[in-house]
Order: C-alpha cells, then sequence, then structure tokens
C-alpha cells in the first residue's frame, strides 16, 4: 500500500501572513513538504522591472520566521515559488538575504538549492531568430530584437522538473526563481511518485492558501494530501470549511478555458473532474489529466521602463462640477496641452480617473452616475520625471480654478486630502517581453549552498 502525500500550504501568497494555529495544526498532520507561493504578475509589471518584491520585508521573515524552524524540526523541505514576487535574480538574493539572516538568528545552517530563472538577452534573441519564440495570445505582437534588446531582466516559468532535481537532493530549503505557480506544489507529489495530473491539479488549489474554503482567503493554510488515484483538500482553521462547490470553484480560478489548463511541457484537462464530499470539510478529488506537449515551451516574463508618473488624488462634491465632470476635465486636458504646446504630445499622457463615478469601467460603467461626491486621481505619464511633474502640476492648477459654466465660487474645485498634493511614483513599466519559448526543463540552473553562513 502506497504512502499518502500531505502537502501544506501555509498562504496563497509569502508575506501575506496566517494563523499560527492553523499552521501548528497542520505540522501536526505531518506533512512530507511545506511549499508556499511567492510570486504574481497580478500587479502588473512594475515589480519585475523595478527589482523589488510584492511585500515587505518584515512581512517575509515574519512568515519564514514559522515555516523554515518547523521544515528544519520536523526534517521536511520548505519549498518557495517565485522568490521575492517576480523570481529574478534580484528577487531571489532578496529572499536568500532573509533566509540567512533568520537562520543566524536562529543559530542554525540549512541545505539550500537555489533555482535561477533569469536569461540571458542573447539566449532569448538567438531563440526569436531561430523561430522558438511565439506571443502568449493573440492580442501580443511577435518578439521584436529591440524588446529582447531593451528589457534589463527576463525570466521564464519554470515547471516541476528543476524543482524535483532540488528535492532529489535533499536539500531543506528550496528557493525558486520564477515559477508556473502550481508547480512547487507538484513537485512534491510527482518528486513521491503520485500521478503528475493530480499533483498539478492540487497545486492549482493550494497555491491560493485557503482561498478554496468557505469563507475564502489567501491568508490562512490548506491541507492537501495526494493518495494514488485521488487527492483531498482541507482547511486547517475551524472557521473555515471546504465544500465541492468551493473546491471546484476555484480550480475555475484564473483560467482562460474552463477545464484546459497550460503549463510548461503539458496541458492538464479537468473536464472528467469529479468533486467529491468525503467528510465533513474534506473535499476529495479525481479525474485529473496530465498530457505531455510535443513541444515543450516556457513563459518569457520581462519589464521595460517606458516612462515616469507623477499624480493627485482630490475630492468633488460640487453639484454643478459633478454634473459636468468629463467636459470639464477634457477643457482642463486642452489647456494644458496648449500650455505645453512646445512639447510633442507623443511626450505624455494626461489622464483622468473618476472613482465614484465611472473610474473602474470606464466607459463601459452600466449606470448612470447618482453619487453626492466624487474622488479623482489623475495622472501624467512623460517621458522624464521633471516632464511629468511639470505638466502634472499645470493640470492641477487649473482643474483647481477652471471657471466652469455656472460655478458659484471662484476657486476651490478640488479638495486635497494631503500636502504636498502631487505625488512623484518614478519609473514606469510595461511588459516588454510576455511570450512562449521553446526550450527545456534543464535550462533552469540549480545551485547548493549552505544557508546560515556569515558572509
Amino acid at each position: 500500500m502506497s504512502t499518502d502525500i500531505r502537502i501544506l500550504s501555509p498562504c496563497g501568497m509569502l508575506g501575506y501572513g496566517f494563523p499560527e494555529e492553523s499552521f501548528r495544526s497542520g505540522m501536526e498532520r505531518r506533512p512530507h513538504a511545506i511549499v508556499v507561493d511567492a510570486g504574481s504578475t497580478d500587479g502588473g509589471p512594475h515589480k519585475l522591472g523595478a527589482g523589488v518584491s510584492i511585500v515587505s520585508k518584515r512581512a517575509v521573515k515574519k512568515d519564514l520566521g514559522l515555516m523554515i524552524p518547523a521544515g528544519l524540526e520536523a526534517g521536511i523541505p520548505v519549498v518557495i515559488g517565485s522568490a521575492g514576487g517576480s523570481g529574478a535574480r534580484k528577487h531571489v538574493d532578496w529572499t536568500l538575504e532573509i533566509i540567512d539572516e533568520l537562520l543566524q538568528e536562529m543559530g542554525k545552517q540549512a541545505k539550500l538549492a537555489v533555482i535561477w530563472a533569469d536569461f540571458e538577452p542573447e539566449e532569448i534573441e538567438r531563440a526569436r531568430r531561430e523561430g522558438r519564440t511565439s506571443p502568449l495570445s493573440s492580442n501580443i505582437p511577435p518578439l521584436t530584437e529591440e524588446a529582447v534588446a531593451g528589457t534589463r531582466s527576463i525570466v521564464a516559468q519554470m515547471g516541476h522538473e528543476p524543482i524535483v532535481a532540488a528535492l532529489e537532493s535533499g536539500a531543506d530549503i528550496i528557493v525558486c526563481g520564477r515559477a508556473y505557480d502550481p508547480s512547487p506544489f507538484a513537485a512534491v507529489g510527482i518528486h513521491q511518485g503520485k500521478d503528475p495530473g493530480l499533483s498539478y491539479h492540487l497545486g492549482k488549489i493550494l497555491e491560493c492558501g485557503a482561498l478554496c474554503a468557505e469563507p475564502g482567503t489567501t491568508k490562512d493554510s490548506i491541507l492537501g494530501t495526494i493518495s494514488d488515484g485521488s487527492f483531498t483538500v482541507e482547511s486547517l482553521n475551524p472557521q473555515r470549511q471546504c465544500s465541492e462547490t468551493s473546491v471546484a470553484a476555484h480550480t475555475f480560478y484564473e483560467k482562460e478555458h474552463p477545464y484546459l489548463l497550460h503549463g510548461p511541457g503539458f496541458t492538464l484537462d479537468l473536464e472528467h473532474c469529479r468533486f467529491e464530499q468525503a467528510e465533513p470539510g474534506v473535499v476529495r478529488v479525481s479525474g485529473s489529466r496530465f498530457i505531455p506537449s510535443d513541444t515543450y515551451a516556457i513563459k518569457l516574463e520581462g519589464a521595460m521602463q517606458t516612462a515616469y508618473r507623477t499624480f493627485v488624488v482630490a475630492g468633488i462634491r460640487d453639484p454643478i462640477l459633478l454634473g459636468k465632470l468629463e467636459e470639464v476635465e477634457e477643457l482642463v486636458r486642452a489647456q494644458a496641452r496648449e500650455y505645453y504646446r512646445d512639447v510633442p504630445e507623443s511626450d505624455y499622457a494626461i489622464r483622468f480617473y473618476n472613482y465614484g463615478m465611472n473610474g473602474v469601467l470606464g466607459g463601459q460603467e452600466p449606470e448612470p452616475f447618482r453619487g453626492h461626491e466624487v474622488g479623482v486621481l489623475f495622472e501624467v505619464v512623460a517621458r522624464t520625471q521633471e516632464l511629468a511633474s511639470s505638466i502634472c502640476a499645470t493640470v492641477r492648477s487649473t482643474f483647481l480654478h477652471y471657471g466652469y459654466e455656472g460655478r458659484k465660487s471662484t476657486a476651490g474645485n478640488l479638495a486635497f486630502p494631503f500636502a504636498p498634493s502631487d505625488i512623484e511614483f518614478g519609473p514606469v513599466y510595461a511588459f516588454s517581453v510576455y511570450h512562449l519559448m521553446e526550450s527545456s526543463p534543464d535550462a533552469f540552473a540549480i545551485e547548493h549552498r549552505r544557508g546560515g553562513m556569515k558572509r
């Protein structure tokens, strides 16, 4: 009789936090690994381009301060996917510094396996010339030589293969660069000989922590158990429960197709999945199929700096102005452009976001505005920070004093919540590389080192 493999997912994002009681409850179940996702592109390209983390060092250290001692004491691996948020070298190094700091404070050392996900522009350009790159979707243009050359940091999403190799090495802590989100979880099951389809489907659920429970959250722990023909998921917090509906619903989360999920070198087919209530709060899932692809392709991500941003937040409560707000904004925009007519319009953009009116959906807002106040965020994105700030200041002062028809006062169109009102955001990034590249699982280098040693 084969052994069931238990995987503890503390939370949906390293640094989001989780109740210590839930985590301790999971450790009492004697898991075979502690696995946590640390990355996402949900927030856009800025974190990758700027080389900064999604969450704070304090939060990551707090979470790892529970996970690492528990893993070392139990003799099980702690696996971190997409370290630092975007998984580039800068993000991985940042995470390694936190781990070393923790281990030194604990007076312990650990065997680390670091899986790098960075690719040199020359390698990407060679693949492009050989026809081994393609857009991720139909609305993304083909990769260009200029985009590759102008992108400083390019990473690729690793599959389970290099993580399995790191597990086989006996590492105590595995720090992955950019990883396909379910891969670090799937690697544990596959390493233990479990079905890859079940392993990846479970990984798809566990990567978000307790979001598959009711009430769902990414800030709590969940336990997954893989058997030979199925897997189960259960909440580790008695205030949350997994149901057939909640687990099935989460299977549809972040997917463009209802039952096909594409990953590095495979497709996960969930058409014939079954979700059953095994016992109260425990859901059993079966029928997940892993279909290897004819060509092994990995997703590339790269961000390029494109501009600088300055923005202002203000409130409007005058019903007369609110009745013609978008009209006034166009007049303010036109006046600012006239003032800066010596600056090419291609060098900057002025945008308004009217929260409370249509700030989220814009022109697709189905309901007419009925509110009594609106929060206006206006931004200027320009070629330089100086230009962005100069134009933004002009837009702000023009808007503040603009004499629209019917106005009863001579000033005060905008109410500012703080001073200074103009905020220099800094560099703006765009995804310059968001493509597939034919490659190999061996393309990800694994480095072994001792963690906790003073450098």
